[in-house]
């Protein structure tokens, strides 16, 4: 198994949820909750599978710096098998879209899309939140090769398990990959940061902070016991951490 971070920057987001990309000349004049964007690629012997798709943020090119990062790994938008979404908000779905000539069309095009139902029927109940882009929500939910999931956990492949946590978002779903004794972890907005181990706390931005505390006290627990790689979509240093059993 061969993990890539897309690392898109470090961004301070306003109330309004607006991005700022942090450099070292407006890093210390930025208000606003500092955190990276940085989705995954995991390559498998059986896929390319993609966590999330962050906010299409572009270069000064116009490309996008995922696109650029995975052309450093020769790898083509097209080669992606499986984009799994953890949740609707913008930073973590506008890259899936591109804007082209015919329209919109899905960035990844040859990926089947892995979407929970119940978090899209959320966000529909959510006009006016700024955590959520409804223009670029209502053209996502329009590709082809969505596949709606229901279920409250489940297995995708025999690699890729899923479940419906909560926490961040009523149903914010979660990701483990499996193969050759190795598991990837991701838990999206819930285990967003390596500090979110160091500090056991509920916090305000989340639709349940004290369910999204219980719960990474208890991935922790199982990380420590089973070797896992944890990926971190918002850290500002970090894209993987290894919980050590003797800690």
């Amino acid at each position: 198994m061969k993990i890539i971070p897309l690392k898109e920057g470090n961004f301070s987001a306003s109330k309004s949820k607006d991005f700022t990309l942090l450099t070292e000349e407006n890093s210390d004049k930025i208000g606003g909750i500092k955190m990276s964007v940085q989705p995954f690629l995991i390559i498998t012997e059986n896929d390319y599978i993609l966590l999330d798709a962050g906010i299409g943020w572009k270069n000064e090119s116009g490309a996008t710096v995922v696109s650029e990062l995975l052309e450093r790994e020769n790898i083509h938008p097209g080669q992606v098998t499986k984009l799994l979404i953890s949740h609707l908000h913008k930073d973590h779905i506008e890259g899936a879209v591109k804007l082209t000539e015919n329209g919109f069309e899905a960035a990844y095009p040859n990926a089947q899309m892995y979407i929970q139902k119940r978090e899209l029927d959320f966000a529909m109940e959510m006009k006016g939140n700024p955590s959520f882009d409804f223009d670029v929500l209502e053209k996502l939910i329009q590709l082809p090769n969505i596949i709606w999931m229901n279920e409250d956990q489940g297995h995708i492949t025999e690699e890729i398990s899923y479940e419906v946590a909560g926490g961040h978002t009523p149903f914010m779903q979660v990701f483990w990959i499996r193969e050759n004794e190795e598991t990837v972890f991701y838990g999206t907005d819930d285990l967003p940061q390596a500090s979110y181990l160091k500090y056991h706390l509920a916090y305000k931005s989340d639709f349940d902070g004290r369910k999204a505390m219980e719960l990474r006290l208890s991935w922790e627990k199982e990380a420590r016991e089973n070797n896992w790689k944890i990926l971190l979509y918002h850290d500002l240093d970090k894209a993987v951490v290894e919980v050590n059993k003797e800690k």
